[in-house]
């Protein structure tokens, strides 16, 4: 029997971790090689990118893809997570009109630099943050840049929030909900999260874990990268992992041969290099 290999879209549930996501898959496809493109909290829901058998080794390249939220902030209330499930360390009257929160949302837009939430997993000198804040400390992550493409309100019934958020990846949404409490001066807290949408990816295709089907095609994972297709001679030596003449191409692309997929490759200089070959299955 064939082992099952391609892509999942999977509709994760609250109160699990993504790695519970991925050993659910595992026992469903009886097959250990599975893993994830990027997690969720386990306060958030919805869409998982799971990679099975050679997909695995495809999950970097999504990564950079953009990633749309659909969610509640709760104005009034600042935890020690950021989050719903932290403890409240501050209460204040939520004042805010709705201008003031769609303007304070929209002022977040673009480019920025980030610092990851004392409570993730994040790691500095060895350590992840949130083990250093559940005893107490406080360890500085440097600041990363991210890009937040838009930054909706939906509804407004204070003191709670409803939003839409596009932005890059390792973006931190419950930072995002906490800046805009700062910026109306009421506190704030991210109190509900469901990711709708990675890239092309919607959730809507989706599944629940214990009901996945057969994955997606092998290829589905590099769609979103351009593809070049090679002569047989060229795919024979791209299937080896040679390295190729350059493709005019901006970073990686996907590579196919006269029977499918081979692999990604980069151009480095005056030749291609690859990233990853798919050694046959």
């Amino acid at each position: 029997m064939t082992a099952p290999e391609g892509l999942l879209l999977v509709d994760k549930p609250s109160g699990i971790t993504s790695h519970d996501v991925v050993d659910v898959v595992r026992r469903t496809l009886a097959t250990r090689r599975v893993g994830h493109a990027g997690t969720l909290d386990p306060m958030a829901t919805g869409l998982l990118l799971l990679g099975i058998g050679r997909a695995t080794r495809l999950l970097r390249f999504l990564g950079d893809l953009p990633k749309t939220y659909e969610g509640t902030m709760r104005l009034g209330v600042e935890t020690t997570t950021l989050d719903a499930e932290g403890e409240t360390v501050r209460t204040a009257p939520v004042t805010a009109t709705r201008d003031d929160v769609a303007s304070a949302m929209r002022a977040l837009e673009g480019g920025s630099l980030q610092a990851p939430p004392a409570f993730s997993a994040v790691k500095v000198g060895g350590r992840k943050l949130y083990e250093a804040a559940r005893r107490g400390e406080r360890l500085e992550a440097e600041a990363r840049p991210i890009l937040v493409d838009r930054f909706e309100l939906l509804s407004f019934e204070p003191p709670d929030a409803r939003f839409r958020v596009t932005c890059s990846g390792g973006t931190y949404v419950r930072v995002l909900a906490a800046d805009v409490g700062t910026a109306v001066s009421s506190g704030g807290h991210l109190a509900e999260l469901r990711r709708t949408a990675i890239g092309p990816f919607r959730v809507e295709e989706a599944s629940p874990p214990e009901a996945v089907g057969s994955p997606l095609p092998l290829d589905t994972a590099i769609r979103h990268l351009p593809r070049l297709d090679l002569d047989p001679d060229e795919a024979a030596a791209a299937s080896h992992g040679r390295p190729l003449g350059p493709a005019g191409i901006a970073g990686p692309y996907a590579v196919f041969g006269p029977d499918g997929v081979i692999g990604v490759y980069e151009d480095e200089g005056p030749r291609a290099r690859p990233q990853v070959i798919l050694a046959p299955s």
